[in-house]
């Protein structure tokens, strides 16, 4: 007696749901197992549950940066190119963010003003002026 076809659809019942991951997570791993085993095939299987759980499977002969740099090479797409590219805008920001901080320390220390109008020269002075008043304030509590 054979079994009867389920309908694929989403399993309602979370109980059911969670125990039928369990079984069909442990079966899918038991053939990549195979398929690597037997036809010589290099696997990797990745599997994110719905509470966040990574469950993942890779041929012992190899890792997951060798088998990803396989695919780009056979698929000719770069699964990298868009993720460098988000780190390049992060660091140019963050580059333009640092030498202007470094700017304004050496105004602060009286150099690099040659280039400041006289309203941002009084900002500066201000500024400083603020600065002392709190140093003072913080060497009187202590």
């Amino acid at each position: 007696m054979g079994r009867g076809k389920i309908e694929i659809k989403r399993i309602e019942n979370s109980t059911n749901r969670q125990v039928t991951y369990s079984k069909r997570r442990a079966g899918i791993f038991k053939k990549a197992r195979e398929l690597s085993v037997l036809c010589d095939a290099e696997v990797s299987l990745i599997i994110i549950s719905s509470t966040d759980k990574v469950s993942d499977y890779i041929t012992p002969s190899t890792n997951t940066k060798k088998l990803f740099d396989k695919y780009q090479e056979v698929t000719k797409i770069d699964l990298w190119s868009s993720h460098y590219e988000k780190l390049q805008e992060n660091l140019n920001k963050q580059k333009e963010i640092n030498s202007r901080l470094r700017r304004e320390i050496r105004q602060r220390k009286g150099e690099d003003l040659n280039g400041l109008s006289y309203q941002e020269v009084c900002g500066l002075e201000q500024n400083l002026g603020s600065s002392l008043e709190i140093v003072r304030h913080r060497k009187v509590i202590n």
